[in-house]
């Protein structure tokens, strides 16, 4: 007896009813921004694979982003500072190929890696014209300051950027370990000052990591043009992003107090992961008080 030909669209199985994502136009710039101005929260989760991309996407992920932190969850480094552009591209190439195969809607970040872009503004558009020509929406650098005449100089150029302010982990060495970043009224008012040139700068999605509650909130009502991404930011930010690892529950070190295990009541990872996309758009993930910045 021969099993029956899968569907194409569905090529990991259907979801049950109750889990199953309504049907969607593909996500692009202008959409997340339509999302934004309706208060609808923006999803994203990592992914480094094709199988695991495509799962995501069927289970209503806006956002797919592959990340530098597959350093740590794929490779076992100590951090993201290892990671080669090679390695990006690779796994960047390979999401897009899943995304592909699944008839996906989602978009596409993919990391610029330590090194990638420090050395000048040319070194950055050819760092991401690897990324997109790997099947990249948009890339993602991180830190503020000098970055925003990079985030300008590729923006300038077609390409569209995702910043990232607070807890930056490939500075992690310099900021002293995975600390809460903005919890001084010095550090607060220069993050601040960082979002408005990055959004000044073009940048249009911005994702904020390990930064005080209140102060996430204040920067999304500011930045009208540039919805914030929190990860241990608090639920006032314009939408969520987690580890595809931490919030399946499959962690090599300690897992950060701000992740929720969605596997847990689950029947099987795709459940979980459309049980992630629920709670970020009710607003029950994630939960404020679990934070003690």
């Amino acid at each position: 007896m021969t099993s029956p030909t899968p569907d194409p669209a569905t090529p990991y199985g259907t979801l049950p009813p109750t889990a199953a994502p309504a049907l969607r136009k593909p996500i692009s710039l202008p959409r997340l921004l339509e999302m934004h101005a309706r208060g609808e929260k923006i999803t994203m989760l990592t992914a480094y694979d094709a199988t695991f991309a495509a799962v995501a996407d069927a289970a209503g992920v806006d956002c797919i982003l592959v990340g530098d932190s597959l350093g740590m969850v794929c490779q076992g480094l100590s951090s993201t500072v290892g990671v080669t552009l090679e390695t990006m591209r690779y796994h960047v190439e390979s999401v897009a190929r899943g995304l592909r195969r699944s008839q996906a809607t989602a978009w596409l970040i993919g990391d610029l890696p330590f090194g990638a872009y420090h050395e000048s503004k040319e070194q950055a558009l050819r760092s991401a014209a690897v990324l997109m020509q790997a099947g990249a929406h948009m890339v993602k650098l991180e830190g503020g300051g000098w970055t925003a005449e990079t985030v300008r100089f590729l923006v300038e150029r077609g390409i569209p950027v995702c910043a990232h302010l607070g807890l930056t982990p490939q500075t992690v060495h310099a900021l002293g370990g995975y600390r809460v970043q903005g919890k001084t009224a010095e550090s607060a008012t220069l993050l601040k000052l960082q979002a408005h040139a990055l959004q000044d700068a073009g940048a249009t999605l911005l994702v904020l990591e390990m930064v005080p509650a209140a102060l996430s909130a204040e920067l999304t009502s500011e930045l009208l043009h540039c919805p914030t991404i929190g990860i241990g930011a608090g639920s006032g930010t314009a939408g969520q992003v987690l580890v595809l690892h931490d919030m399946l529950g499959v962690n090599l070190g300690k897992m950060p107090k701000f992740v929720r295990n969605f596997m847990l009541g689950a029947p099987g990872i795709r459940e979980a992961m459309h049980a992630y996309v629920s709670a970020v758009k009710d607003g029950t993930f994630p939960d404020n008080s679990q934070h003690a910045w």
